[in-house]
């Protein structure tokens, strides 16, 4: 049975994006990714435009807009009555956009050692090193984040357009499942391992080395993913 959203835990606090001049409907669009990221609107909830417009102090507008961009990230999807629901991919869906992500990151990894900049790569490793040291106090969104701009940011060193215009709508596609796998304290130091041998790669400018190390942190990820799910299945009460 599908879980109602969670409304009452529901605010309009922090509804700010990093990105400047950001419309409303993208601000919205982000607070409701974090909502579904940290589960406040859980997997397969229906989404209620007026109640959760109500919450977060907005009108049902902006609300209609945000909802479109997360169903073209493939985080929210609609019923043949056009009700607005969290969008709950299979393990198999994910695992297979996880398989083609790797490959957009192993290339990226590859074209990063010929074009990146020493100052890119010197900000990848920056990264890598703040999620190694702040591993045990990093909020789990906040350790997310430097992951997903790591990554982000060995795809942009990659200086190739077409790659990272691919690469961000499948990322958009597996925010949540990422996350999944980020949050993961039980595999949290070979997730740091796989971070450390990626960013030692990348500064030697091995692009066979990196190429391998980023397709097999991916790996990894279906993995947690697969774990994580199950978890959750055994934690859920019995009907």
């Amino acid at each position: 049975m599908e879980k109602p959203a969670k409304l009452t835990e529901l605010d309009d606090s922090a509804l700010a994006l990093e990105r400047p001049r950001a419309t409303l409907v993208e601000i919205v669009a982000d607070k409701l990714r974090e909502f579904i990221l940290i589960e406040k609107l859980p997997p397969g909830a229906p989404i209620s435009e007026r109640d959760v417009a109500a919450a977060l102090g907005i009108s049902r507008t902006p609300m209609r807009g945000a909802l479109a961009l997360l169903e073209r990230d493939g985080l929210v999807e609609y019923s043949v009555t056009r009700r607005p629901r969290v969008a709950d991919p299979s393990l198999e869906d994910i695992a297979d956009s996880l398989a083609v992500m790797g490959a957009l990151e192993a290339l990226a990894g590859e074209l990063a050692c010929q074009n990146a900049s020493d100052e890119e790569i010197r900000q990848i490793v920056m990264l890598q090193q703040k999620m190694a040291e702040g591993s045990g106090t990093l909020e789990p969104i906040e350790f997310f984040r430097t992951d997903m701009k790591m990554h982000g940011a060995i795809v942009q060193a990659s200086g190739n357009n077409a790659l990272i215009d691919t690469h961000s709508k499948y990322n958009a596609r597996l925010w949540r499942a990422r996350f999944v796998s980020s949050r993961r304290s039980a595999g949290r130091e070979q997730t740091l391992a796989e971070h450390t041998a990626i960013a030692e790669a990348l500064t030697k400018r091995d692009a066979v080395a990196t190429a391998h190390a980023l397709r097999t942190h991916l790996v990894s990820a279906v993995t947690n993913i697969s774990v994580a799910l199950e978890e959750r299945q055994n934690k859920a009460p019995k009907e």
